[in-house]
């Protein structure tokens, strides 16, 4: 969770203007969230409140992820209407009747990291990722997007080594198999792409070279592109694998206003009360 929020403050500020080098001043004054930090939150929230029905005995009527989803999607998405959507997705959040548009855009991605947290077996993984994505990104790309960060997340907090993980995420992209699929032979071509089968690999790629959770973030930086979503994506895997410096999770909470930080906070005391 704070992994993708990490990575798209720190790749706020490259997004249009590619960086590409690991060498730059992590956080700066001129970095703040986007949509990848609403969203996923967003998302969080959506699975608090599904979990909680969900166990409630008193409840007679307990509302599907996917509603839930949607819900919170447009409640808390309208309030930060200029913080980066895409614009079919903007038209999604302020529409009287939400219905998927066949996209498979890299949002879908960027936001599911809290499933990658609570998922307890690779079916619930591909169940809970899908259902989150669905309510959008609904073409086949999406949903393997969506699913493959999930995945990488879920073998992760399994305690696989970063090769047993690549294997795995191989099966979703086989070109991650390829000995010139790697960072320093992608960056001089790589260009800004917002789909994910064009997005997911590189963010991966970043995290397999990796040897940190700053490196990781750096690498992902310095692939070019969509820099805060491919970041945030990288991120949220790398947070799994190798944690979060506490002097990094500071600094990167001071970037949050008021409402996300709620959010965060109750994302925190529901994964510990819930799953640790």
């Amino acid at each position: 969770m704070l992994g993708a929020i990490i990575g798209d403050i720190v790749g706020s500020k490259y997004e249009f203007n590619n960086h590409r080098s690991k060498d730059f001043e992590f956080f700066q004054d001129s970095m703040f969230f986007t949509d990848d930090t609403v969203m996923t939150l967003t998302i969080a929230k959506a699975i608090i409140e599904w979990h909680t029905a969900m166990h409630d005995e008193d409840d007679n009527y307990s509302p599907t992820l996917n509603e839930l989803t949607t819900a919170y999607m447009q409640a808390i998405g309208r309030l930060y209407p200029d913080c980066g959507y895409g614009g079919r997705f903007y038209q999604w959040v302020f529409s009287d009747n939400p219905q998927p548009y066949n996209s498979f855009g890299n949002g879908a991605a960027m936001r599911v990291s809290a499933i990658g947290w609570i998922a307890k077996s690779e079916d619930e993984v591909k169940t809970l990722s899908k259902a989150v994505t669905e309510v959008t990104h609904n073409h086949p790309e999406g949903i393997k997007g969506a699913e493959a960060t999930a995945m990488a997340m879920f073998f992760a907090k399994q305690g696989k080594s970063i090769e047993e993980i690549k294997q795995k995420m191989i099966e979703y992209y086989p070109q991650l198999e390829d000995s010139d699929f790697t960072i320093d032979k992608i960056r001089p071509t790589y260009e800004f792409n917002e789909a994910c089968q064009d997005t997911v690999p590189q963010a991966l790629q970043a995290f397999f070279e990796s040897e940190s959770f700053e490196d990781a973030i750096r690498i992902a930086i310095s692939v070019g592109g969509d820099s805060d979503t491919l970041a945030a994506i990288t991120g949220s895997i790398a947070e799994v694998y190798y944690g979060v410096p506490l002097d990094i999770k500071q600094k990167s909470l001071s970037y949050l206003d008021e409402s996300m930080l709620i959010l965060f906070n109750e994302w925190n005391d529901f994964y510990q009360y819930n799953f640790t």
